[in-house]
């Protein structure tokens, strides 16, 4: 591999040097080529650094002992400072590649190729033969063997292709100035969560992913990755520790490309088979001029998970052959006889007209609030198309996202086709004072009921949803406020809470009877960085409480909901839950821990009882077990405890490519075993090396 790689690039820079040059207005300069008129300078120039070469070049007396016969090939590049540098030397023996090294720095500064009289950069490669052999001018001027005699005439017919070559610059990182997305995980965004909540900041921290353009004001990203670069010298390690794996630099373009992986193999405690996963795929990130970027990353995977998992997957199912939808993810067929075959893809583009605001188009995932789970609008569902606006001005951030959803049941499914609906969100994100931020929330979800398809009523970012709601018919749509707030205690500490209402009835909430009109839910939660200074280590608590059938609706296609999975907290509704999470890292180390305790309450789904206890938001409100005295966790009770672990080592940086070790304790104890729901003790241990681009969550 590593010579069909030097092979590749000495093909590369020897067309590039023998179509270039007549591009260039002059190749690079010699001090002793500087009487030779401008045809001659490329003769020139090679004549004299293979001159040098056999000047300089001191054979190892270990070469001499062994009398060894070939070739070292050197491939580099002057710069527009007139420096050589060597981009890779492949030789047989060290003691050679470091003569090289020594030959090439003893090389004098000369004078850049330019290019309509500007100084540009240039590669080339040279062969050095052992034993050395005296260089004889040529007249073709060309540092290889073999020469192409059409080279020079094909050149004259067009420079075009041959100028954007010369337009090519090394990579310089220019993602972490760019208004891409930094993909969204919760253990790399809490690299920098204190930075973005020290007091006094500007910085807005609940809409979810952020661009690096705007965590650039408060954390460098771009230093962050340079002090973790791993020294090496060959290409191999390059790529595989410190960079991209294809990086090109244009004047008004960039882009790179990287594989993804995800290959894991474990063991559950309650299966009698492995876990694996096997994702293979790509990710591609571009940038056209200063505003307008894009991204997109393939995905092919196949896997088989823990059993608990695999029964959540399948329940989830939607309609059609196909046994599973995986969580965060989407429909999986069957492969082989008890694993998954599910392909995803997401893309995005992203523009920045002004500084003030950034629209993207694309399909993924958003997220809303500063804590582990959002009341609001979360990433635990499966991708989905959708455009947004992010406008940030004096202390106010306000985003508005649009979404196309699929309800994918059999009963509202029409020829075969999954039904469509549409979400709209809008998000005000208010520093109120140095140290208080308060959010406005509301969302509205209508269904492409009596061929509506997406109502425009909806696209004003500015308007209250909830009149619209009133105008556009009782039923028409399903409309949630919120209320969200954060206090930087300290530049150590701050708190947050969301407060979610489904439906707003005052005589129901005030009556003090529990109605199941009030579809309620809060979070509060406490974040501590740098704890008990101890540097990089983070430690947050979280309470989340949501009543029975909140976002639920009685048309029950205007659910909150995408996929079969919740738009909000994975558990739906008809639940308290507490987490507490530990992050802690060290340059390229890094361990995560989280304990979650829960109470849930499903549907018991017996001929016996099949009330709608509220916990299931695809459930018809219709069937409620009652109208009054409605508690949390009401129904089938389940109590439920969680522990996750998880450390490893960060291969790259710049791909954010992990070695890792997860470790998941989960005990589910329901009051009653039914068949959609069953008690289980596991304990499930997987290794692997992941491309951490989005959030996996196992804690359902």
């Amino acid at each position: 591999m590593k010579h069909f790689w030097l092979f590749s690039l000495l093909v590369l820079s020897s067309y590039g040097w023998t179509q270039n040059i007549s591009a260039y207005e002059k190749p690079p300069v010699f001090e002793a080529c500087n009487q030779e008129d401008v045809q001659d300078l490329k003769t020139c120039f090679n004549f004299t650094l293979n001159t040098f070469i056999f000047e300089n070049f001191q054979i190892p007396e270990v070469v001499n002992k062994e009398n060894y016969q070939g070739d070292i090939q050197v491939l580099f590049e002057v710069n527009v400072e007139g420096q050589f540098k060597i981009i890779y030397i492949d030789a047989i023996y060290e003691e050679l590649k470091r003569e090289s090294e020594r030959v090439f720095q003893m090389l004098p500064q000369i004078k850049p190729a330019t290019y309509n009289g500007e100084p540009i950069f240039s590669q080339y490669s040279v062969s050095i033969s052992i034993p050395l052999k005296a260089p004889l001018k040529q007249e073709n001027g060309s540092l290889n063997e073999t020469v192409d005699a059409n080279n020079d005439l094909n050149a004259t017919l067009s420079n075009e292709f041959d100028s954007v070559n010369a337009q090519i610059t090394p990579y310089v990182d220019l993602e972490y100035s760019s208004v891409l997305n930094i993909p969204f995980t919760h253990s790399y965004y809490a690299r920098f969560d204190d930075e973005m909540n020290a007091i006094g900041t500007n910085s807005h921290t609940a809409a979810k992913p952020f661009i690096y353009s705007d965590v650039a004001k408060y954390y460098d990203i771009k230093t962050e990755k340079e002090t973790l670069v791993k020294q090496t010298d060959s290409w191999i390690g390059r790529k595989l520790y410190n960079e991209h794996l294809v990086e090109v630099q244009g004047k008004d373009y960039w882009f790179t490309v990287d594989p993804i992986l995800d290959l894991q193999v474990g063991s559950d405690s309650e299966a009698d088979y492995s876990t694996w996963n096997n994702t293979r795929g790509i990710f591609i990130q571009a940038g056209l001029g200063k505003r307008f970027n894009l991204s997109t990353s393939v995905y092919e995977s196949q896997g088989r998970f823990a059993e608990y998992f695999n029964n959540y997957a399948e329940s989830l199912k939607a309609f059609g052959p196909d046994p599973a939808v995986i969580p965060g993810r989407g429909i999986a067929k069957r492969f082989k006889e008890n694993s998954y075959d599910y392909p995803v893809a997401e893309a995005y583009l992203s523009y920045t007209p002004a500084d003030f605001l950034n629209i993207q188009f694309g399909h993924g995932k958003n997220f809303i609030g500063d804590g582990y789970r959002s009341l609001f609008q979360s990433d635990v569902a499966s991708p989905y198309p959708f455009l947004k606006l992010n406008s940030s001005f004096w202390k106010i951030k306000y985003t508005s996202t649009w979404m196309w959803l699929k309800d994918v049941r059999d009963a509202v499914t029409v020829d075969g086709a999954f039904f469509t609906k549409y979400i709209a969100n809008h998000y005000l994100s208010w520093n109120v004072s140095k140290r208080l931020n308060i959010g406005l929330f509301e969302s509205v979800m209508w269904a492409d009921t009596n061929n509506r398809g997406f109502d425009v009523n909806y696209l004003n970012p500015i308007i209250f949803f909830r009149a619209i709601e009133f105008q556009t018919g009782q039923d028409a749509g399903n409309a949630i406020l919120g209320l969200s707030a954060k206090y930087k205690w300290n530049n150590k500490v701050n708190i947050y809470g969301q407060f979610v209402v489904d439906e707003f009835s005052l005589s129901d909430i005030s009556g003090g009877e529990k109605s199941w009109k009030n579809k309620l839910g809060f979070q509060l939660g406490v974040k501590y960085y740098n704890a008990f200074k101890v540097d990089n280590l983070l430690l947050q608590a979280e309470y989340n409480q949501v009543r029975p059938y909140t976002y639920a609706h009685n048309s029950i296609i205007l659910n909150y909901a995408h996929f079969n999975q919740p738009m909000a907290h994975l558990w739906g509704s008809n639940f308290r839950e507490l987490v507490l999470i530990g992050r802690y890292n060290y340059k390229r180390w890094f361990a995560d821990a989280k304990v979650i305790f829960g109470e849930r309450g499903f549907d018991f789904n017996t001929p016996e009882d099949s009330f709608n206890y509220g916990g299931n938001i695809y459930g018809d409100e219709d069937i409620r077990v009652s109208d009054t005295g409605i508690e949390i966790a009401q129904g089938n009770k389940t109590s439920s405890f969680i522990t996750e672990l998880q450390a490893g080592y960060l291969i790259n940086p710049q791909t954010n490519l992990k070695l890792f070790t997860n470790i998941i304790y989960r005990d589910f104890n329901p009051q009653a075993i039914t068949a959609s729901t069953t008690s289980s003790n596991t304990l499930w241990f997987s290794i692997g090396v992941r491309t951490d681009l989005f959030n996996w969550y196992n804690d359902f």
